[in-house]
Order: C-alpha cells, then structure tokens, then sequence
C-alpha cells in the first residue's frame, strides 16, 4: 500500500498543510478533495506482482537479492512509479492516460524493461492474488509499516497476509459529472460497489494458501475481509457520495500519527477515530497533513481519491492477463451505452447488500460470495456475462485495437460461459501435481 498512486498530486502550501483543522473543517476537507468532477478522460493502473526465481514460486528470496533487484529498477526512467509492498511485492503505478489504448501501451513497455532487469538478477514475476505457497514475512522496515502491522495484529493474522502475501489489478477511472446522468459521479460511485462483486467474481485467482484449497476462489477478498472494517470496509451503498465517505472517513480509526526522527513510534491508542481526535486534540490537533496521510490507510475496495481506485481485483496470470479487466471496467466506465448496459445489468445485486445503512464492501453477504464461489454464483455469472458483452461491443466505439477487444471476449468465452475463473485453472493444477515438499509452512491450516 504505497502512499503514492496514478494521479498527479497537488502542492499544498506548508503553513497550510500543518495548521491545526477542527471536525467541521475535516468533513469540508475530505468533501472536497474525494470526488473531483468533470468529463471522464483519463485511466490509469497500478500492477502489484509476487516476485520469486523462475520456476520455484513456493521458496523465499533473500532480502538482499530483491533489494539488488529493486535498486536497479528504482534507476530506469519509465512511464510508471515504481515501488514496494511490505513483503516485497513489486507495484508499477501507471501516470492518468488519455485513453485505454495509451494506459496499455506505456504500461505494456515498462513491465518489458522490469522483466529484463528482473531476469538479469534471476528473478520472474507471478500474477496472483495471494501468494499460493510462502507465509506471510515483511521485508520492509519502516514506521508506516511497523504501525500498520501493529494496528492490524490486534485483529488477527490476516492483516500480516494482507501486508505481505497479497497482490491485486487496481483501475482508476475519472470519478464523472458533477451532474446527474450515466456518467455522473453518483451513478459511477453505485456502479462501483454494484460491478466490484462482479469483478472479484469474475477475475478471482488466489485459491490457495500454504499449498493448499482455502474454499475461497479469492483468498485475497478473504483475507481483507478479515481486517478492521473501518479500515478495508466502504460506507453504505444508499446516500449522498461524498457525505457518506466523509463520514467514513472521520469514524474509520487513525493507523499511526507520523513522527520525526527521535519523537517515538508513531502508534497511536486503540480505536481513536479521526474524528474523535479531531474533537479531543489529544496531545496535538490533527493537520491538513494528518489527515491527507490518514486517508492514505484506508484500503476501501472503492476509494475516492479525486478519482476513483477500483482495487477489488487479484492480480491476473500471464504477462498481459490484467489487460482483461482494465479494459473490461474501463469499457463499463467511459463508454455510455456500455455504463447503461452495466448498470441494469448489476442493479439487481443491491438486494443481497441488504437495507439501506447497512455496511457495504468487503464484509456484506454479496462480496464475500463473489469471493468464496466466483462466477460460480449464478446471479454473479449471468451479470458478469452481460457485462462482458456490453464491453467487447463498447471497446471498438473507444477505440481499442482487436486484439484487446479479443482478448476480453476470450476470457468470456473460456472462463465465465463455463461458470469458472482463473482460480480454477490454480485449483486444477493443484489436483494433476504434487506438492513440493519444501513449501514452508505446507502442513498448517489455511
């Protein structure tokens, strides 16, 4: 969960940024930073990757030797930010692209670069959800993540999995008009939530932990499930979109108050709110900085960062797998005909989020069903099937070269026509190989 993503921030005057704010100046904050309206023009992407040697995906690299590899690609000049998960997972952050086609190409020629540099310190990457084989071990020592592992420790081990084993395909996509319509950023903000069960169903690939069937199709979706709601949950699907996130945001706990060196870990108590910090000042008031970092450890799987970060998706297998569902919520997103298409086609799924003010993503019935069953859900499936559709037909009107749009109807034809993804492909494997005996950790429980 790098602080950095694919947009291009704004400077905020230092004096500004560290002037003490009051609650009602939070909630005008976040307001009006989260939904930055206007015609949808650009997308981007962040890729995060297991890295591991070629061929022996279930043993750990030394430190040393991804650090090696990880200087040398922090030296080449690419379109994309790169940068590093706590348990050494690779992610290239891809700069807003005026359109699809130009997204794909920049980020087509920088994971070229990166597995050439990769290759030379012979290692490989691995598009998968959550890592198959190797238990949860952070790599990276720093006070945001010594807080983070802190703060989610007291929930369980699944916040360490989350940190260290997970990786996933984020898309992010103009946030709309500010008025109503299919492209406004209300309806796009409902059709988020809506589609994202449909996408985990469709695109779930992390089947496995510790070598063995979890009975989740996205153990990825599992594991944030079972983090802090406040943390990895979204506000109710019903209200207003940018009173909703505000109010999430100030009752969603603080992580860590950020510290110069010498002042002292930056934990915080248990279950201080940033609204209830905002009010009580505690030892200070928080700042426009303070908030703008608290905003950065909140893990929805929709956040409104300006523009909107999709972020419910498992990394996808083969080098240009995550081509897929780019191109598919992008298709959903930006082309008119497709969003109407998406939107009736997903509509009927707000009724197994249950009533109005109830939590939404990722601890609602319907997420976790997109996680334990993929489009083997039946309700999952034949939307995913009609929004499939409506994107390869949308894709040619943006647009987009064949080969991206045959890519997509393929995925349609090979996995949801059949009511499976790629996790069944890892599932399948798993039952024609056997084990490695060497897989640290194999005989624990998932």
């Amino acid at each position: 969960m790098p602080e950095g993503d694919c947009t291009k921030h704004r400077t905020t005057h230092p004096t500004r940024a560290r002037a003490a704010v009051s609650e009602a100046e939070v909630e005008a904050l976040v307001r009006g930073i989260c939904f930055k309206t206007g015609p949808p023009r650009t997308t981007g992407v962040e890729l995060e990757w297991l890295v591991h040697e070629p061929g022996l995906p279930h043993l750990p690299v030394p430190t040393a030797r991804l650090e090696a590899a990880y200087a040398a690609l922090r030296d080449l000049t690419l379109h994309s930010s790169v940068t590093v998960e706590p348990g050494g997972q690779l992610e290239l952050s891809s700069l807003p692209a005026p359109s699809l086609t130009e997204c794909i190409s920049a980020m087509e020629a920088d994971l070229r670069v990166v597995r050439d540099v990769l290759r030379s310190h012979h290692l490989t990457l691995s598009g998968v959800g959550a890592d198959p084989w190797r238990p949860p071990a952070r790599i990276l020592r720093e006070p945001r993540y010594d807080a983070l592992e802190s703060c989610l420790d007291r929930g369980g081990p699944a916040g360490r999995r989350m940190m260290c084993s997970t990786a996933s395909v984020q898309i992010c996509l103009d946030a709309g008009y500010e008025e109503p319509g299919p492209l406004g950023y209300a309806r796009r903000w409902r059709l988020a939530h809506l589609l994202g069960p449909v996408l985990v169903a469709a695109f779930a690939n992390s089947p496995l932990q510790d070598g063995r069937p979890t009975g989740w199709r996205s153990t990825r979706q599992a594991v944030w499930a079972g983090i802090e709601p406040g943390r990895s949950g979204a506000p109710p699907l019903d209200g207003e979109p940018r009173e909703v996130w505000a109010r999430h945001a100030l009752d969603a706990p603080v992580m860590c108050v950020k510290r110069g060196p010498g002042e002292g870990p930056w934990s915080v108590p248990d279950g201080l709110t940033f609204r209830s910090w905002a009010r009580a000042g505690a030892a200070r008031r928080p700042t426009r900085d303070d908030l703008a970092y608290h905003l950065t450890t909140l893990f929805p799987p929709v956040r409104p960062r300006g523009h909107l970060e999709l972020r419910m998706v498992d990394a996808q297998p083969g080098e240009d797998g995550w081509i897929v569902p780019l191109a598919v919520t992008s298709a959903l997103f930006d082309d008119p005909e497709a969003t109407e298409t998406a939107y009736r086609a997903v509509k009927p799924l707000a009724e197994r989020y249950g009533p109005a003010g109830s939590p939404a993503a990722p601890h609602n019935p319907l997420w976790l069903d997109a996680a334990r069953h993929g489009p083997a859900d039946p309700e999952l499936r034949e939307a995913a099937v009609l929004c499939f559709a409506a994107a390869v037909d949308a894709l040619p009107r943006m647009g987009t070269p064949g080969a991206v749009r045959d890519a997509v109807a393929t995925f349609a034809d090979q996995y949801l026509a059949r009511g499976r993804c790629p996790a069944d492909d890892l599932l399948d494997d798993l039952r024609e190989a056997p084990l490695p005996q060497d897989i640290p950790g194999k005989d624990a429980r998932p």
